[in-house]
């Protein structure tokens, strides 16, 4: 009974993911201001790269950025809602889409400011000097490049009209993370003593990954590659951007 219990909830738990995922999907899909966001979201993420940002101000850049997109897709929520209860004029229905694109409004402007607070002084001694110190941030580099990989994957999907699930689609999520992943442990063990090997493992599992998408049937050949030049092209430019 225990275990039926416990598939019962890994399988609420799939379901939630998914559904999420659906939203998330549909937004960049079908709102324009969303796709904005992303764009800008990418920019502001390769330009702290650049300039050599603390872990710091990174994790404040990320939390502003999650909260622009956070409240439009509530905001878009709010429209949905609204629409679903009446399409007659309503001084309270305008006002509740008011409130909602003042929110996203407000998380706007205020991602701006911080970007400037946390990047403008930064632009100023902004040298070769600032990419070379960039490449000692291993871990900032981690981060930035499987972020862009993530977003550019699920803009990817948007654009393709991919099916609304994890499962599936153009690129292949898996197989961009997984070359990515194999270019970051390359860059990272190049002077170790056993580096070569370390990246040649690192390859190995990033193809067992893709070829157990290949024979579950939830990808094509095409969009494996896809997925991997892409998880490959993104990484290798964020660590040589810094190199």
């Amino acid at each position: 009974m225990s275990g039926d219990k416990t598939g019962k909830k890994q399988q609420n738990v799939a379901r939630s993911l998914n559904h999420a995922y659906q939203g998330i999907i549909y937004v960049i899909r079908t709102q324009r201001n969303m796709r904005f966001h992303a764009v800008a979201a990418l920019m502001v993420l390769v330009l702290s790269l650049l300039l050599n940002v603390s872990r710091l101000e990174l994790a404040v850049l990320v939390i502003v950025i999650m909260a622009v997109f956070v409240t439009e897709m509530f905001n878009t929520a709010m429209e949905f809602a609204v629409d679903l209860v009446t399409r007659e004029y309503h001084p309270l229905a305008k006002l509740a889409k008011d409130v909602a694109a003042g929110a996203v409004l407000v998380a706007s402007v205020s991602a701006v400011a911080v970007g400037y607070l946390v990047l403008a002084d930064k632009l100023g001694p902004f040298s070769m000097q600032t990419l070379q110190e960039v490449r000692s941030w291993p871990g900032h580099l981690t981060l930035v490049a499987l972020v862009l990989v993530s977003l550019l994957v699920i803009i990817g999907k948007a654009l393709t009209r991919s099916p609304n699930s994890f499962l599936g689609g153009m690129p292949s999520g898996h197989a961009a993370a997984a070359f990515a992943a194999w270019v970051v442990v390359s860059f990272l063990a190049a002077e170790a003593r056993y580096g070569g090997l370390i990246s040649i493992m690192a390859l190995l599992m990033a193809l067992l990954v893709c070829q157990s998408r290949v024979e579950a049937g939830i990808h094509s050949i095409y969009q494996v590659v896809v997925g991997a030049v892409l998880g490959i092209l993104v990484s290798m430019a964020v660590f040589q951007l810094a190199g």
